[in-house]
């Protein structure tokens, strides 16, 4: 039944997998276990798929779609059984950058690998990002820019983490950044595409 899921959420088919978490809940299989052995290795699946472009962005959100039905089955569960997720991301696009197609990218495949993500939106002040990481416990900030104008913003709210002694990864990715940049402006983490944000805050948060 896991590996359905798995195959019916790569597929994006939203009905089919709302009906097997209904399935495998009432069978009795463990709500950690439907996540962890169902739903998130078949996000993983997407994600290598995505990065060696066998599928592409229209067949990210419709499985993305489907993930959140199948999450929104499972949470009450989640919650009762005392399942924490994997880590808190905060997440947005940076000041003066209205651009939110990849974050929302991001976002949705994070919460797909079983992250709980605070979204703050597009346009969003360094500050905004320091204080929802504190509000939430967050263990990384993601952020993204479409605009080569607006990447500056990036290196602010590096230096705003620094400065606060959050100690906490900066993760940032978008079409005009590389690696480069990144280093340059002492992010600790870079990621060219959605996937690969999912494995880099994955490892951050690890280490």
């Amino acid at each position: 039944m896991l590996t359905e899921m798995q195959e019916a959420l790569i597929a994006g088919k939203k009905a089919e997998v709302e009906a097997l978490v209904d399935r495998a809940l009432a069978a009795g299989t463990p709500a950690g276990t439907i996540l962890n052995e169902g739903l998130i290795p078949g996000m993983e699946r997407l994600g290598v798929q995505f990065k060696n472009n066998e599928v592409f962005i229209p067949e990210v959100l419709v499985a993305a779609r489907a993930m959140n039905a199948g999450l929104a089955k499972l949470e009450p569960h989640l919650a009762r059984a005392g399942v924490k997720p994997r880590g808190v991301v905060v997440i947005g696009t940076v000041k003066g950058d209205l651009h939110d197609i990849g974050k929302n990218l991001v976002a949705m495949m994070l919460r797909g690998n079983g992250y709980k993500i605070v979204d703050l939106g597009v346009d969003v002040a360094p500050e905004k990002y320091i204080e929802a990481a504190k509000a939430n416990g967050a263990g990384a900030i993601a952020l993204s820019a479409l605009l080569t104008t607006t990447m500056v913003q990036m290196k602010a709210v590096v230096e705003a983490v620094e400065k606060d002694g959050l100690g906490i990864p900066v993760v940032i990715g978008g079409a005009p950044v590389t690696r480069d940049y990144a280093d340059r402006i002492k992010a600790r983490g870079y990621a060219p595409d959605a996937a690969s944000a999912v494995e880099e805050i994955g490892r951050l948060i690890t280490a």
